[in-house]
């Protein structure tokens, strides 16, 4: 690094520590932005393919709602992370998020009534 003279200086340890774990965490968020992307497509996969499902069967698929709520806490995770809300990792760095909502399949089709 140049100093006000132009003279080249020794980075402090401290600082060449941060700007380390800045590119790193640059690297994780490259990575979580295209992870995200695929969540996004499997979202809007999943929207369909319930749809079809309640089309035919005139209730939701229990196992989508499911994948879906999980989905949308890992997807809601993943962008406070990329936000730089918090520095816990989302999913592969960490578990597989639960759903928040305590809401079982059938107050879900109870409510679409």
């Amino acid at each position: 690094m140049a100093d006000d003279t132009g003279m080249l200086v020794d980075v402090e340890p401290a600082e060449a520590s941060d700007r380390k774990e800045t590119w790193k965490r640059g690297l994780f968020m490259l990575l979580c932005v295209f992870a995200f992307w695929v969540g996004q497509t499997l979202l809007i996969l999943l929207a369909i393919v319930q749809f079809l499902w309640l089309l035919f069967s005139k209730e939701p698929n229990p196992n989508l709602v499911r994948f879906g709520k999980s989905l949308s806490v890992w997807l809601a995770d993943t962008a406070r992370f990329l936000s730089c809300d918090t520095n816990q990792k989302p999913f592969p760095w960490s578990s597989w998020p639960h759903s928040l909502s305590a809401r079982t399949s059938s107050q879900v089709s109870r409510h679409l009534r």
